[in-house]
């Protein structure tokens, strides 16, 4: 079904069909290798409608899933949907990319130069009133409370996102990285799309998300720096969805320690086995109180979620990275 909706979310807590249909239809957007595009001109029509209106309720706390694609983050952003104060936004990159038109690393709204990294220098006064004006208005329109917003790379834009908010609540997700990277390599094998000279996948548009992260996520990567030449020779989907995990994650651990008390770690093996034990931490540390539906559905869905880790090889050089970084992560 649309919105990553199913039978069972409908019939635990019915009256979230309304808020997921109108998240999905009027404020994500369409990204590449996905239908629908032609809807994105419109959205960002009534964008800039809300945009020349009073913000019209104030957004207290957001909440942001970040990490590794691939991870378990559309899984959590759906279980977190269910909590009765919440009002859930799957990637809203359209959204982003209206309030500032450099962020597009992947290709779907703009070709233009992109800031893969952003920070609190990038942030300009018109770029924060918009986020707070689309925030306010959506949350206004689905009758909701919080912000959940699961925009994954956001964890290399925590200092942007911060500025805007600074008592937003951060959930940094983490998962075994062989099993990311198999993952992310069949996710390009189902969903890559090739149109005469133009390639569309997990990459972007022609491979652009990779080359920004060459560009510049990799040179200021204190454990890829090293092997930033090795890297650019690499083709195989698997070791580019490494390097990609390696850097989130290092990105991640780096930030976990300057603001402990505004990234909370998730990991998404006990996530999937002990939701009863997860999601209420996710409650405590985001001051949303307890909802005994939310984690009912998630018990109700996570029972084929939980699979057993495959030992995906990679290049040798970025074993031992991988591997500190795991074990630094509690793998």
């Amino acid at each position: 079904m649309i919105a990553q909706l199913n039978k069972e979310y409908i019939k635990t807590r019915p009256t979230k069909l309304f808020s997921r249909i109108v998240s999905y239809l009027f404020f994500e957007g369409r990204p590449l290798t996905t239908k629908g595009s032609w809807i994105n001109p419109f959205l960002f029509f009534g964008y800039r409608i809300i945009s020349f209106l009073p913000q019209i309720k104030k957004v207290e706390s957001p909440i942001f899933i970040i990490g590794t694609g691939r991870s378990g983050s559309t899984l959590l952003g759906m279980l977190l949907s269910m909590h009765k104060r919440i009002g859930f936004l799957n990637e809203p990159k359209a959204l982003w990319h209206f309030a500032y038109n450099k962020e597009d690393v992947i290709g779907s709204y703009s070709t233009d130069g992109a800031n893969y990294k952003l920070d609190e220098t990038h942030l300009s006064g018109r770029t924060a009133s918009l986020i707070k004006k689309l925030y306010g208005f959506y949350l206004t329109t689905i009758f909701s409370q919080r912000v959940l917003d699961k925009y994954p790379e956001l964890i290399f834009r925590i200092e942007f996102v911060k500025k805007i908010f600074p008592d937003a609540k951060f959930l940094f997700l983490q998962r075994n990285g062989y099993a990311t990277c198999a993952s992310t390599a069949q996710w390009i094998e189902d969903h890559q799309i090739k149109n005469k000279n133009e390639v569309e996948d997990w990459w972007g548009l022609n491979n652009r998300k990779w080359k920004l992260m060459l560009e510049q996520i990799i040179p200021a990567s204190k454990i890829l720096s090293p092997h930033l030449e090795e890297i650019k020779t690499l083709n195989s989907q698997v070791d580019m969805a490494a390097v990609e995990w390696i850097a989130t994650m290092e990105e991640g651990i780096s930030f976990l320690k300057k603001y402990p008390g505004s990234i909370l770690p998730v990991k998404y093996e006990e996530l999937t086995t002990t939701p009863e034990t997860v999601l209420p931490k996710i409650f405590s540390f985001c001051h949303l109180g307890d909802d005994s539906k939310c984690i009912r559905y998630a018990r109700l869905t996570l029972n084929t979620q939980s699979k057993k880790n495959k030992n995906t090889m990679i290049a040798p050089f970025l074993e031992n990275s991988m591997q500190t970084l795991m074990k630094e992560l509690g793998y």
